[in-house]
């Protein structure tokens, strides 16, 4: 969608993005605090969460959860939450003609909790619940086991089960109370910011009931290390076994490696016809496989996975093992990269059709690192991916031999070996062009 953004930096420390949409009819609201689980003691890991799932509840204005919700959602406004290691992060979403009305709910839930005992009881159930039922996603399972396993921040949903009794609605208050202040407030709100909506939005903020003194919590410092051995799971209800291969460089990239590097893994894995995905689906191997690139503050990750047949798997690895080869050999066509560019430039296209996409793509980098990304350039971007940037930025990613294998299943610790070393030799020096 057509949009201009600015950030304004308000007199009491807070900061944001205003995204000017043009005759939009929907307004979304998104206010982040540097407040997850990494700012907490390890025996009370679910207090930020249990907070989350408290704030938008009872307050000073409507002191009942249900009324609150109620009164919020009554013209079809939506609102949620949610937790993070890093940040908790409020958002609503309602009607063009009631935006004043919605956001000052949203302010008045995040600024004045009541966190009532009450309410806090039948939280707890109610994350036990959610705690449980994330438990059976299995690739969240292995996910978190092999980010314990790396040395970064996490804790499995059954840990985290077994913690919460040592939670009290005390702790949350207490949390609220360290983390809930102006300069620790981000927002990202989008939609037909008119000059007069803007004046309003930010005599709004600026008078926002919450303490002006302190900063923004800087980000955890990570630092992953090698598994000498894969970390296996095992779980016998499960036919198929479910994979993840992590490689770690101990720097953070800079946005031409970012581009050149999920471009790559958009040839590699992101289309039916893709490098690895699609070699695998036309020998019939797999049905579906995922990757992606992420970064912490200290270090940058590009990780695969996928849920496939134990008799499949090693020949799945296989192909990932070849195709990677090729790209840390320099073997990158021509015209597959450009096919992969014109793909590429096509989905971003259609990534942003709506008010909450749009803000979307600018909050995750905004939140993470103040970073303001250019909506504009970033075909220019694609554009400019070149295939030595390419090979470059891959074989960063394997040079310093930090890496890790993880699979759920019933498959065995001994077969789980056998598949890591089938990865094993993509971490050895890869041969020059």
């Amino acid at each position: 969608m057509r949009h201009t953004v600015s950030e304004i930096k308000l007199k009491n420390g807070a900061a944001g993005l205003l995204i000017h949409i043009p005759n939009a009819s929907v307004m979304t609201f998104d206010v982040n605090f540097r407040a997850g689980e990494y700012l907490v003691e390890a025996d009370k890991w679910e207090v930020p969460h249990l907070m989350e799932h408290v704030l938008l509840g009872a307050n000073e204005l409507i002191p009942r959860a249900r009324d609150f919700q109620a009164e919020l959602e009554k013209n079809g406004a939506y609102s949620n939450a949610t937790t993070g290691v890093y940040d908790i992060s409020y958002e609503a979403e309602c009607a063009d003609f009631e935006w004043d009305r919605v956001l000052g709910l949203l302010l008045v839930a995040i600024t004045k909790p009541l966190f009532l005992d009450e309410e806090f009881q039948a939280e707890f159930g109610n994350v036990q619940e959610e705690m449980a039922a994330r438990s059976n996603n299995h690739f969240r399972r292995l996910s978190l086991e092999m980010r314990e396993a790396l040395g970064l921040i996490a804790k499995t949903d059954a840990e985290r089960l077994e913690l919460m009794g040592n939670v009290k609605v005390d702790d949350v208050r207490a949390h609220y109370a360290r983390t809930h202040y102006a300069p620790n407030m981000r927002f990202v709100l989008a939609g037909n910011l008119t000059a007069a909506r803007r004046n309003a939005i930010t005599t709004v903020l600026e008078a926002v009931e919450l303490p002006t003194k302190g900063k923004r919590y800087a980000l955890p410092h990570e630092k992953p290390h090698r598994l000498k051995q894969p970390v296996y799971v095992p779980n016998d209800t499960v036919e198929n076994l479910y994979f993840y291969i992590d490689t770690f460089m101990n720097r953070r990239l800079g946005d031409p490696e970012t581009d050149a590097l999920n471009l790559v893994n958009t040839m590699l894995t992101e289309t039916l016809y893709s490098k690895i995905l699609g070699t695998a689906r036309e020998r019939g191997l797999v049905y579906g496989m995922n990757s992606g690139v992420s970064q912490t503050r200290d270090a940058s990750n590009w990780w695969f996975g996928a849920q496939v047949s134990e008799k499949n798997a090693p020949a799945l690895l296989d192909i990932i093992v070849q195709e990677l080869s090729k790209v840390l050999a320099g073997d990158i066509q021509d015209d597959e990269l450009e096919a992969t560019k014109q793909y590429a430039l096509g989905r971003f296209q259609r990534s942003a059709q709506t008010v909450g996409g749009t803000a979307s793509g600018y909050a995750g980098r905004y939140f993470f690192d103040g970073i303001i990304d250019d909506y504009y350039r970033v075909p220019e971007r694609i554009k400019a991916i070149t295939k030595d940037q390419i090979i470059e930025v891959a074989r960063g990613m394997f040079a310093e031999d930090v890496w890790g294998f993880g699979v759920l299943g019933n498959c065995g610790q001994e077969f789980a070996v056998e598949l890591q070393n089938k990865l094993a030799p993509l971490w050895q020096a890869p041969k020059q062009v």
